[in-house]
This record gives structure tokens, sequence and C-alpha cells, in this order.
């Protein structure tokens, strides 16, 4: 795999518009590569490390999900790409909608997973908040580290206890200070419902079964929302469907190419 400051290379091929992989908190690109492998097809396919992973976590500005989907466009203009699908998940797709509003040209085609349009609540709001103060006071992830069991669907850590293995080194690889601004940034996002229903190409809302920190519900909501929408619910899988069920994700993002690239 190629690496250029933050951007990866999982696949180079043709001149089709890539396939652009952003992932989830707290977490880094490696959370798609079982995707990224699965994926058919020739196109290019490319994972960003969002600001706040490692060696993306100092001198970075006043946290907002803007800054990093300014990041994200900076980092494929400069990789000499002018358009793209991009596929977020949960916070990859609070960036995703948010490169969606400041720079709509560059999204051919959208993939929301186990994410939502929608803000925090106000006891989610102030719960980032204590998460952000708790890791930076205590200069450890140990506040999030205890979430991964909450993020699976309840048969994965019974049978597939090596995934929580790898989902909790991930975690402890993030530098507490880029999880407090990832904490904050989330904290700050605005309802992006409006946002997604302008744009109207292809688009699909994958969202796993038992996905419990944003449910089916949300995902239809997304839906409905959105004009050219489908929406997938994964089995045997929670909020982390790209991990536990990595095929069926790469179906979805493989189809939703295959409509941009119609």
């Amino acid at each position: 795999m190629d690496t250029l400051a933050g951007l990866h290379t999982y696949r180079a091929g043709t001149d089709a518009p890539p396939l652009v992989l952003l992932h989830g908190f707290p977490y880094d690109h490696r959370m798609w590569d079982e995707v990224a492998a699965a994926l058919p097809g020739t196109h290019p396919v490319l994972g960003v490390d969002l600001p706040g992973t490692p060696g993306h976590a100092t001198g970075l500005p006043d946290p907002s999900l803007e800054v990093s989907a300014d990041v994200v466009a900076d980092l494929l203009r400069g990789a000499g790409v002018d358009r793209a699908v991009v596929a977020g998940l949960s916070m990859g797709g609070y960036v995703a909608l948010a490169l969606l509003e400041r720079h709509p040209r560059l999204v051919a085609g959208l993939a929301l997973v186990d994410t939502r349009s929608t803000p925090d609540t106000q006891a989610a709001y102030a719960n980032r908040l204590r998460v952000a103060d708790e890791v930076e006071r205590a200069g450890t992830v140990d506040a999030v580290r205890g979430g991964v069991a909450a993020v699976l669907a309840p048969s994965t850590p019974l049978g597939r206890p090596e995934v929580v293995a790898t989902v909790t080194s991930w975690v402890e690889e993030q530098p507490p200070t880029g999880v407090a601004w990832a904490q904050r940034a989330m904290a700050a996002r605005p309802d992006r419902t409006a946002v997604l229903a302008t744009f109207d190409g292809p688009s699909v809302v994958v969202v796993g079964a038992e996905d419990a920190l944003t449910p089916v519900e949300e995902a239809e909501h997304m839906v409905a929302a959105s004009q050219h929408g489908r929406l997938v619910v994964v089995p045997g899988a929670g909020h982390l469907s790209s991990v536990e069920q990595s095929a069926d994700v790469a179906e979805a993002l493989a189809d939703l190419v295959a409509r941009v690239q119609r």
C-alpha cells in the first residue's frame, strides 16, 4: 500500500473516480482494509487518515469536521483527484457530508455507513465533551477503550474474539490529543440532512442490522432524505459493519461505484 501524508492507495487503477474511504472514531484507515481487499473491479481505491489519527494529531486548529473535510479535499486535489465516490463510516460519514457541503463538485457518489445526518442529542453532546476532557486530563485513551463492545454486534465478541482484539488495538494506538480533538469536532457538527437532500448523484446508506449507536431508523431517515439513495442492511453487523461483515459492505460499495460509472 502506498502512503502519502494521510492518503493511502489501496489500489491504483483507471481514470475512473476513485472510491475514497473515510474511517470512524476512534480508529484510522485500517478499519477499511478488508473491504478494500474484497472490492471487485479495477477502479482506484483510496483510504484517508483524518485529523486526530497517529501522525496527524499535532498543530491542529480548533476542532471541527469542516477542517477534516477540507483536509480530505486538499489530499484528493493534491493527488490529482477532482471527482470521487466518497464512503464514510460513523465519523467518516459526518466528514463525508461536510465534504459534500463544502466541496460538492468533488463528490460523484456517496456512501453513508453506520452513521447519521442529524446532530448529537444534548446528552450525547455533553458526553463527548466529558470524554474529551477526561482523555486530555489522563493522557490515555482509557475513556474510549471500553466502548469497543458497544460498537460490535452482540455475537461478535463471543464468536470472533480476534475482531475485538484487533479493534481494541486500533483504539489503543490513537493519540489522546487526537481523540479529544475528534470528540469535540463531532460534538460541534450541525444537522446536515438538508445537505444530503441536495445531492443528486447515486448514494447508498449501509447499516449493520444490530447497530445500536446509529440504528436502522437513522439509516431510513437518510434514505428518505436522499434523491437517489438505496438502503443496505447488513446482517450480523453492529456499528462496525466494515470490520464485521466486510464482504457485504464491499458489495454495497461496488454497486455504488457501478452506478456512478454508468
